[in-house]
């Protein structure tokens, strides 16, 4: 008796419909981000000055030019951006970290009116960065403003022209970038605090660990994986400033409190050099993409390990 063959398997049929969803919002992306990123490296490597027609091909002299400028006994105005940048970073991964920390810990508690006291610090993260820099160019006027205003009342007959002095400028945007910035940080906490097990710290207490152990012992180990996050983040969004610094100095005085983001601009927009702007953008991506990658990393070795 010969045995029949088993049936021949059915061919799966493709489901197109998720492709076509996904095909829209890919298309953005490509058109949107994509294909402007790519044709910025391309423009870093030409003399483009962004009106004429010509685009000469100069290969990696922008780069050369940027390079060159470093070291000089009076700072280039890149060499004062790639420093700024670099103190808005220690600063962001400082100062508003620690702060949104210790606010979310303290009003992680049942406190009276603890809502209100998270919706004011809040507050200055829902305002735009234009609105942030108009309050702030306000609060450092040199005249009427809050602060000489209070030092002027207190006796001192010259106080500081915020915005205006060398040392001072970058600093002064920097604490208005903080203050902006902290409100979110907490928020991060609050949320991160919210997946601690109480009884974690209930035996803590009742192993007799003080405030300050069951926080550095039990709480802030917890907290890893948030403060993971809020590092990233505050360290992107010190690398991406650009609005407080274009708005309330345009980098100045004598480029004393310029950063990458702006520099750019004014290379590309304001002295026609469009070339010489899309490799500082290009340098900005690199820094970057640096710390995403070593973000990335750090995330996907906690999941293998997991």
């Amino acid at each position: 008796m010969a045995v029949s063959s088993p049936p021949a398997p059915k061919k799966r049929k493709i489901n197109w419909t998720p492709y076509l969803f996904l095909a829209a919002p890919l298309a953005l992306y490509l058109v949107w981000i994509v294909g402007p990123m790519l044709y910025t490296f391309y423009l870093s490597l030409t003399d483009w000055d962004g009106i004429s027609p010509e685009m000469k091909y100069i290969g990696l002299k922008n780069f050369q030019s940027l390079w060159n400028s470093l070291g000089k006994p009076v700072p280039s105005a890149f060499q004062y951006s790639l420093v700024n940048n670099l103190r808005w970073l220690l600063v962001f991964i400082t100062v508003p970290v620690s702060i949104g920390l210790a606010l979310a810990v303290m009003l992680n508690r049942d406190l009276k009116g603890d809502r209100w006291f998270k919706v004011g610090i809040f507050l200055p993260q829902v305002l735009s960065f234009a609105v942030v820099a108009l309050i702030w160019s306000w609060v450092y006027n040199p005249r009427a403003g809050l602060i000489n205003s209070f030092l002027l009342n207190i006796g001192v007959t010259n106080p500081p022209g915020w915005l205006a002095d060398k040392n001072l400028a970058i600093w002064a945007i920097i604490v208005a970038a903080t203050w902006r910035q902290i409100g979110y940080i907490m928020i991060l906490y609050v949320a991160g605090l919210k997946n601690v097990p109480p009884t974690l710290l209930e035996a803590a207490e009742i192993d007799g660990a003080t405030g300050w152990q069951r926080f550095w012992k039990v709480v802030f180990p917890l907290l890893a994986p948030v403060t993971t996050i809020v590092v990233v983040i505050s360290i992107i969004d010190s690398l991406r400033s650009f609005d407080l610094v274009q708005i309330m100095t345009r980098g100045g005085p004598a480029n004393s409190s310029s950063v990458l983001a702006n520099l750019m601009y004014i290379q590309a927009f304001n002295n026609y050099r469009m070339g010489l702007g899309a490799a500082t953008a290009v340098v900005l991506f690199i820094i970057s993409l640096i710390f995403i990658v070593a973000y990335l990393w750090r995330v996907t070795q906690d999941e293998l390990d997991y």
